[in-house]
C-alpha cells in the first residue's frame, strides 16, 4: 500500500496520472512541485498538483478579478508558506473572497442557520496528560460546562429539520482556561480541500440566485455542476448520499472535529489528534420516503425531539474519543491527513474514549442562546493547537469575521452564551454594543501608569497559549499551490462504498439517482457518473441505469491512481445501530372503547425500555374501556406514523372497521410498514385495516397481545422487508 510520501512523490513526478497534454518530465515535475504551476488539460482548463480544475479565461469569458480589479491567477488555492505549510495572512485574495462571503447575509447565519441547542457538561474520564497541558483534557472527573448546537447546513433558519443534508455538530466548552470550540459536522470529512473554495461550494448548494429555489436541497443543477467539476467533493458527497444525511434524531448521530489538530504537552512535544463524538443511544437514521414525509408532518421534528427528551429527563449523552498519531506515523498513511476530505480509518488508528458529554438543560431563550451563540474553530486553549490543514486555516479567519457582521461587532464575546466562565482581562475597548464599563486610564501594554493594579488590564503569563514550534522544510517556497499528496480523490470514497451493506449501498444509489434526476443539464449528470466510475464501476453502472442514461460516459481523468483500501465497519451505519428502544418513541393508536389494560401493558413495556409511548386517536379526547376519558397525545390526521419508531394499535373490531375507510388510518399503517417499522396489530386491525391498506403481514407484524415479541422487534427496523417493497437500481 502506498504511503503519503510515495503518493506525493509519484504525483509530483507526473506518474500514474491521466492528464491531457502529454507526459511531464522530471524537470517539469520538480518545477510544478515547487511553484505549484497548473498542468494544461483540455481547452480552457488546466489541472493543479492536487487534481483541482483551473478554468482559464478565454476570448469568450471575462477575466476573474478581485473587487479592486486585480486579475486572479489561481482561484483554487490559498497562499501557503510551502506546499503543506500554513496559510499566510498576506493572502488578500483569500481574505477578500471570504470576507465578502461572510457578510452576504444579515443577520441570519449563511450556513448552519437552522439549528437546535442545549446546555450540559463534559466530564473527562481518561486524562491525556502525556499528550497535552489542556486542563479540560487532563483533569479527571471535572465537569466542564458546555453548550452544544446541531444544525443543517444548506437551509435557512425557517427551513425544515429533516432534509438530506450534512449536520453541524458544534460544542463550546467553558473551560477554566477559556473557551474551547470544537466545531464540526456529523460526517468525518469535508467537501473541499482549501478554504478558497468554500464560498463557491455554498453558492452552488444554496438556492439558485436567478430563481430563488430550491430551499435546503442539493438536488439541483448548480450543486451537481460544481461536484462534477470538483472531484475532491466526491468523498463527502458519497457520505451525504448515505443514510447518515437523514438522521432519525440529533441524539442519534455521531460528531467529528473533521481536521487534524495538535495536542502539545509540557515539553513542547506535539501529537496529532482527531476528535470524535459517539452517541450512547447508537446511530439511527430514517429512510428517504420517511424523511420526505417528516418535512410535512413536523417541520421541527429534530428540535422537538431534542427538547422533549431533555424535558423528560432522557438526557442525551455522547462519548468523546480521540485518534492520536505522530508525524512519523502520519507519513506512513496512504493519504495525507492534512487533507480535510480524508478520514483516518479507525482500523489504522483506533479510537480512545476520554470522556463524555451530557446535555441536561434546554435553553431558557431560543434567540438569546441558540441564535446568538458564536462558535469559532480559532477558540482553543493552551495545550491544543492547529495543524496545517488549509481548510482549517481559512475557517480560523472566516468564523470570527462572520460573527462581526451577524452579531453587530466585536463585543459579541460579552453576550452571556459566548462569554467565558473563567476570569478574563484584556485591553479591548469600546466598539458597538459595549456592555462592560472598563475603568482606569490604561488600555495598552506595556504600561507603567497602572501602578496600583486597580485596572483589569492583564499581563502575559509563561503558562499562556504557545503555538507549536513546527520546523519548516528547507526547500519551502511560498505560493498558491496544492500538495500533490492531496490528489487522490477516489480511494477513500471507494473504501466507503465498498464498506457498506447491500441495503446501505441501495440507499446510496437511490439517493444519487434522486438527486441527479432533478438536474436538467445532461452534461452535468454524465460528468457526475464519469466521476463515479473512478470510485466503483458497479456504483456508476447502477446510478446510470437508474437515470436511464443511454450509454456509460467514459471515466473522468484521475489525478492519482485509485487505491483499493481495506474496508471499514466504522464507516457503516446499519451494523453500528444499537438493538435498543432507549430514547425512541412508540405510537399507540386507540379509539373510544379501546381496552385500557391492553394499552397500559404496551405503555409500561415501552417505558421499561427507556422509550416514550404516545397515544394517537381519531379525536383528541378518547374514552378507553375501564378508564376515565382522557386527552390523546396526538390527533390521527395530524400525527402520522412517521413521527414514531414503531407503532401499535388497540382497537375494538367496530372501531377498526370504521377506520378502514379513513385515509389517515390506512396511511398510518401503510407508512409504518413501508418505513420498515415493527407493528403490533390487534385483531380488528388485521381483519379490516391492513387488508384495506394493501399490507400482507410479515414477521415484523405481530399481535398486540404479544408485547414482549413486539418490543424485541421494535428495537430495530425490519431491513429484510425492504426488498419486498421497493426495487432499487
Amino acid at each position: 500500500m502506498a504511503t503519503r510520501k510515495d503518493m506525493a512523490s509519484k504525483n509530483a513526478a507526473g506518474k500514474g496520472t491521466a492528464k491531457a497534454g502529454g507526459k511531464a518530465g522530471p524537470a517539469d515535475a520538480a518545477k510544478r512541485g515547487k511553484a505549484g504551476a497548473a498542468r494544461e488539460g483540455k481547452a480552457g482548463e488546466a489541472v493543479g498538483n492536487g487534481g483541482e480544475t483551473h478554468q482559464r479565461a478565454t476570448a469568450r469569458t471575462a477575466v476573474l478579478t478581485t473587487a479592486q480589479g486585480v486579475p486572479i491567477a489561481d482561484n483554487q488555492n490559498s497562499l501557503r508558506a510551502y506546499q503543506r505549510g500554513p496559510t499566510l495572512l498576506e493572502d488578500f485574495v483569500l481574505r477578500e473572497k471570504i470576507t465578502h462571503f461572510d457578510h452576504e447575509r444579515i443577520p441570519e447565519r449563511i450556513v448552519h442557520a437552522r439549528g437546535s441547542a442545549a446546555h450540559g457538561y463534559f466530564e473527562l474520564t481518561r486524562p491525556l496528560g502525556k499528550y497535552t497541558t489542556a486542563k479540560v483534557l487532563t483533569e479527571k472527573g471535572v465537569r466542564t460546562p458546555v453548550f452544544a448546537r446541531f444544525s443543517t447546513v444548506a437551509g435557512g433558519a425557517g427551513s425544515v429539520d429533516t432534509p438530506r443534508d450534512v449536520r453541524g455538530f458544534a460544542v463550546k466548552f467553558y473551560t477554566r482556561e477559556g473557551n474551547w470550540d470544537l466545531v464540526g459536522n456529523n460526517l468525518p470529512i469535508f467537501a473541499i480541500q482549501d478554504a478558497m473554495k468554500f464560498p463557491d461550494l455554498i453558492h452552488a448548494v444554496k438556492m439558485e440566485p436567478d430563481r430563488g429555489y430550491p430551499q435546503a436541497a442539493a438536488a439541483h443543477d448548480t450543486f451537481w455542476d460544481f461536484v462534477s467539476l470538483s472531484p475532491e467533493t466526491l468523498h463527502m458527497v458519497t457520505w451525504a448520499m448515505s443514510d447518515r444525511a437523514i438522521p432519525r434524531s440529533l441524539r442519534m448521530m455521531e460528531g467529528f472535529g473533521i481536521h487534524s489538530f495538535r495536542l502539545v504537552n509540557a515539553s513542547g512535544e506535539s501529537t496529532f489528534v482527531r476528535f470524535h463524538w459517539r452517541p450512547r443511544l447508537g446511530l439511527q437514521s430514517t429512510v428517504w420516503d420517511e424523511a420526505v414525509k417528516l418535512q410535512g408532518a413536523d417541520n421541527d421534528f429534530h428540535r422537538r425531539d431534542l427538547y422533549e427528551a431533555i424535558e423528560a429527563g432522557q438526557f442525551p449523552e455522547w462519548d468523546l474519543a480521540v485518534q492520536l498519531f505522530t508525524e512519523e506515523e502520519a507519513e506512513q498513511f496512504p493519504f495525507d491527513h492534512l487533507d480535510p476530505t480524508k478520514l483516518v480509518p479507525e482500523e489504522l488508528v483506533p479510537l480512545t474514549v476520554v470522556g463524555r458529554m451530557v446535555l441536561d438543560r434546554n435553553p431558557d431563550n431560543h434567540f438569546a442562546e441558540n441564535e446568538q451563540v458564536a462558535y469559532c474553530p480559532a477558540n482553543i486553549v493552551p495545550g491544543i493547537d492547529f495543524s496545517n490543514d488549509p481548510l482549517l486555516h481559512g475557517r480560523l479567519f472566516s468564523y470570527l469575521d462572520t460573527q462581526l457582521s451577524r452579531l453587530g461587532g466585536p463585543n459579541f464575546t460579552q453576550i452571556p452564551v459566548n462569554a467565558p466562565k473563567c476570569p478574563f482581562a484584556n485591553h479591548q475597548r469600546d466598539a458597538h454594543m459595549q456592555m462592560q464599563v472598563p475603568k482606569g486610564r490604561v488600555a495598552y501594554e506595556p504600561a507603567s501608569l497602572d501602578r496600583d493594579g486597580s485596572a483589569p488590564n492583564g499581563r502575559e503569563t509563561p503558562g499562556g497559549f504557545r503555538s507549536f514550534a513546527e520546523p519548516a522544510p528547507d526547500d519551502g517556497r511560498k505560493g498558491r499551490t496544492r500538495a500533490a499528496s492531496f490528489a487522490d480523490h477516489y480511494s477513500q470514497p471507494r473504501m466507503f462504498w465498498r464498506s457498506q451493506t447491500a441495503v446501505e449501498q441501495a440507499h446510496i444509489v437511490g439517493a444519487f439517482v434522486f438527486e441527479l434526476s432533478k438536474v436538467d443539464d445532461d452534461a452535468v449528470r454524465e460528468r457526475t457518473v464519469s466521476q463515479l466510475r473512478n470510485i466503483d464501476e458497479e456504483l456508476a453502472r447502477r446510478v446510470a441505469d437508474g437515470l436511464g442514461l443511454p450509454a456509460m460516459p467514459p471515466a473522468a481523468p484521475a489525478a492519482a491512481p485509485t487505491q483499493d483500501l481495506p474496508t471499514s465497519r466504522a464507516v457503516t451505519l446499519i451494523p453500528k445501530m444499537k438493538d435498543t428502544l432507549q430514547g425512541r418513541v412508540v405510537g399507540i393508536l386507540v379509539a373510544d372503547g379501546s381496552d385500557a389494560k391492553a394499552v397500559d401493558a404496551l405503555r409500561k413495556a415501552v417505558e421499561a425500555e427507556g422509550a416514550m409511548a404516545k397515544l394517537v386517536a381519531p379525536k383528541r379526547f378518547v374514552a378507553l374501556k375501564g378508564a376515565k376519558p382522557r386527552k390523546a397525545d396526538g390527533y390521527l390526521a395530524g400525527t402520522p406514523s412517521v413521527l414514531f419508531d414503531a407503532v401499535a394499535c388497540v382497537l375494538t373490531p367496530d372501531a377498526a372497521k370504521a377506520l378502514s375507510t379513513e385515509a389517515a388510518a390506512l396511511d398510518w399503517f401503510r407508512d409504518a410498514f413501508g418505513h420498515l417499522k415493527a407493528i403490533a396489530a390487534c385483531g380488528g386491525t388485521r381483519a379490516h385495516i391492513l387488508p384495506a391498506a394493501g399490507i400482507t403481514p410479515d414477521k415484523g407484524v405481530v399481535d398486540t397481545a404479544e408485547v414482549a415479541k413486539f418490543i424485541k422487534l421494535a428495537r430495530t427496523r425490519q431491513w429484510e422487508r425492504e426488498a419486498t417493497l421497493r426495487s432499487s437500481p
